[in-house]
């Protein structure tokens, strides 16, 4: 269960000019783009061959696991659908059965079975089909495909909208380890390039580069190497919400396509003043990749405001966002997601456009 947090967001606010350094925007155009997810194609058309599988541990799978996730891949083959799909399915399993044919289910779910853990609702198929590997992959598959803009969703969004859980965000810890295991068993070259570089959108978990960096506690004093590289305190809602930016341009290093000394954002609470000031849209609207803006104390936030990042809109209307030091002690300064009303913030910050 996410807690719903009360966003203690400690100020934010760092001067363009840190320790005499100056740190200069470079906009990357013309650079080779990587490939497409869809590019992403194995080494060989012919059908995975079970012999052939990696006899080592691949991201702490391996035997009968390995083998589960190579028909996973299989089925997601034989649908004709993107490596992205058949990683999906495979993370979804890790996240439901750790690649395991469970004839069990669990609390919320007694007749939960199989790799998926479908439910006996009719839906899935038989007892036989759910158990079974093959058959029980590309009910998932099928369903996957079903679901209207799937590939606009993060991973773990497009799993959750088929599996209908209880959290969005429940498989987005599997992604990385899905992808080893892929790029393994089907022998797909390049394939953590095509499924984790570019744009980003949002939802893709705590991927925060600095999530162990010294922090300004609270009402306290803040210590040395405190200023994250992107001119914001560390693990603050604002460093999160910036970081997540660049991530979603394809920037995930140094230098940095959005900075706090080029766009002086400073404390939540001012952000709208830098979006409006850069001629960037606002509007009342949800978009996924948008910044979720509270102005000073609105929806539970403190004097200084509070920013999160729009990870994803519900089929109820409510709208998932993700977030740094959005709990109160002794959970601040940490990342964590829940479910907000549309109207819950002040404005929503879109995401900047090149025009």
């Amino acid at each position: 269960m996410q807690s719903k947090g009360l966003m203690y967001t400690a100020a934010a606010l760092v001067p363009a000019l840190f320790l005499g350094l100056i740190l200069i925007v470079v906009l990357l155009n013309g650079s080779e783009q990587p490939a497409s997810a869809s590019e992403c194609t194995p080494a060989s058309d012919s059908e995975i061959d079970p012999e052939d599988l990696p006899t080592e541990a691949i991201a702490g799978y391996s035997g009968e696991q390995l083998v589960n996730a190579a028909l996973i891949v299989s089925a997601g083959d034989a649908l004709d659908v993107s490596v992205k799909a058949q990683t999906i399915g495979v993370m979804t399993a890790m996240g439901e059965s750790s690649l395991e044919v469970l004839d069990r289910g669990d609390g919320p779910g007694p007749d939960s079975r199989g790799l998926f853990q479908q439910r006996d609702n009719g839906t899935w198929g038989s007892y036989e089909d759910r158990m079974d590997p093959k058959t029980s992959s590309t009910n998932f598959f099928t369903a996957l495909q079903d679901v209207d803009g799937w590939e606009s969703l993060s991973p773990s969004e497009a799993a959750h909208q088929v599996q209908r859980n209880a959290a969005p965000f429940h498989y987005q810890q599997h992604w990385v380890d899905a992808i080893d295991v892929v790029a393994a068993v089907a022998d797909v070259e390049g394939l953590d390039t095509c499924l984790t570089e570019g744009p980003q959108l949002a939802g893709v978990g705590d991927d925060l580069p600095w999530p162990d960096s010294a922090f300004c506690p609270i009402g306290g004093t803040c210590p040395a190497g405190a200023v994250s590289p992107l001119g914001m305190y560390n693990r603050e809602c604002t460093d999160f919400a910036l970081w997540r930016l660049n991530a979603m341009a394809g920037v995930t290093s140094d230098p940095w396509k959005f900075h706090n000394s080029d766009l002086t954002l400073g404390n939540a609470e001012t952000w709208i003043n830098a979006w409006h000031r850069q001629g960037w849209d606002t509007g009342q609207e949800p978009q996924i990749g948008a910044v979720a803006y509270y102005a000073a104390n609105v929806g539970g936030a403190g004097t200084v405001g509070h920013v999160a990042i729009v990870a994803g809109i519900n089929d109820d209307g409510t709208v998932a966002i993700e977030e740094y030091n959005g709990m109160a002690p002794p959970n601040d300064h940490q990342y964590s997601t829940r479910n907000i009303q549309p109207d819950e913030v002040s404005a929503y910050l879109y995401f900047p456009s090149d025009d």
